[in-house]
């Protein structure tokens, strides 16, 4: 910057001031509360998931979800030049045409499990431009899966553009796919059916658009948590007495559960005085760990140690989550952290918790 008025201007004195040296947040611990990459070693874990090949197939729907027609385009672009059809012979993509449609006319049903929208976006398929390229390149059976998978990625893609507070676990998508898949022609699951490789090329070409496309959506989603936690930062302690108030009048043992913001805000409530009735705390996808190493927990300022009166502490974290932080290396003793895997890519990962059934048998494991 220095050099760049200079050269305009003679005669300036420029004078550094780094005020992040002094007033910025930093890590004092090293990074303590930041879980590792999936499959990664972190440090104080209690448990942690088993490495899989679930990484390059998150990417790969991380990548549908940003382009749910992106393996239809692949597959167009691998056409051979168009010949002329016999008199009479049926293109190769009307057999799965009927097929959208006849799913169409069931509803929604089908895939119920993820959301709306089963039925407008077979309709979409069915019309789609890049449909009849796409099946002149590709056996009937591959573009079953291919188009099972099209539908399950615009469905959960609706969810995330709508900032819906719960997105369906990796294996809840992939039942559906295998259920589409089916309905659609393809023979029952048990074989990759040929269609690995296209997907992991696609999650490599199409991952870098994913931002671009859905940062108009990621950034009016996140506004609205952003003002939130502003809010709290600055303003807490009404939120606070409410969450006593509350917590006062309730017969123990009392189990406070939150999600994101709320475990910040359970976490301050039970470090600020005690709560008796509390005997353990659950935080899943939640910041706190990081706010309090960054020098920013409005209750306790690192290094200072969580105090006595702080029940047992259940901090469930998804290593895709991107909101989401460990505190077993911050609080040795205190805090029990444990890696759940949705299978989904972040965002939706955020938003997974409370869809993914090993999340609630942990905390039933650990119930008073």
């Amino acid at each position: 910057m220095a050099a760049g008025l200079t050269a305009l201007r003679d005669g300036l004195r420029i004078v550094p001031y780094y005020w992040a040296d002094a007033h910025g947040a930093t890590l004092a611990a090293g990074g303590a509360s930041l879980p590792a990459h999936p499959g990664g070693t972190v440090r104080g874990l209690a448990e942690t998931p088993a490495a899989s090949q679930g990484d390059d197939d998150t990417g790969a729907w991380a990548a549908l979800y940003a382009d749910p027609y992106a393996e239809l385009a692949l597959a167009a672009a691998g056409t051979a030049p168009v010949v002329e059809r016999p008199p009479g012979s049926v293109p190769p993509q009307q057999r799965l045409q009927a097929r959208l449609a006849a799913l169409a006319a069931q509803g929604d049903a089908p895939a119920a499990e993820l959301g709306p929208g089963l039925a407008r976006a077979a309709t979409g398929l069915a019309a789609h431009p890049l449909l009849g390229p796409a099946a002149d390149a590709l056996d009937p059976d591959d573009l079953a899966v291919l188009a099972a998978r099209s539908l399950t990625a615009r469905i959960v893609a609706d969810l995330l553009d709508a900032d819906a507070p719960l997105v369906p676990v990796g294996d809840t998508r992939d039942a559906v796919a295998d259920r589409l898949a089916e309905a659609l022609g393809a023979p029952p699951r048990g074989t990759e059916r040929g269609l690995r490789s296209l997907l992991l090329r696609t999650a490599r070409s199409a991952a870098s658009r994913a931002l671009v496309r859905r940062r108009r959506a990621l950034t009016e989603a996140a506004h609205p948590a952003a003002a939130d936690i502003l809010r709290y930062l600055s303003r807490g302690e009404a939120v606070r007495a409410d969450l006593r108030t509350l917590v006062t009048g309730l017969e123990p043992p009392v189990v406070l559960v939150c999600h994101s913001l709320g475990g910040i805000i359970a976490l301050d409530t039970l470090i600020a005085a005690p709560l008796p009735q509390v005997r353990l705390l659950v935080t899943a996808g939640s910041q706190g760990p990081f706010l309090y190493e960054s020098g920013s927990l409005p209750t306790l300022e690192h290094p200072a140690p969580l105090p006595d009166h702080v029940p047992p502490w259940l901090n469930l974290y998804d290593p895709r989550d991107l909101l989401s932080y460990v505190g077993a290396g911050l609080f040795p003793g205190r805090v029990t952290d444990i890696a759940v895997d949705s299978r989904q890519p972040f965002p939706a990962a955020h938003s997974a918790y409370w869809t993914n059934p090993e999340v609630y048998r942990h905390i039933v494991d650990r119930l008073p």
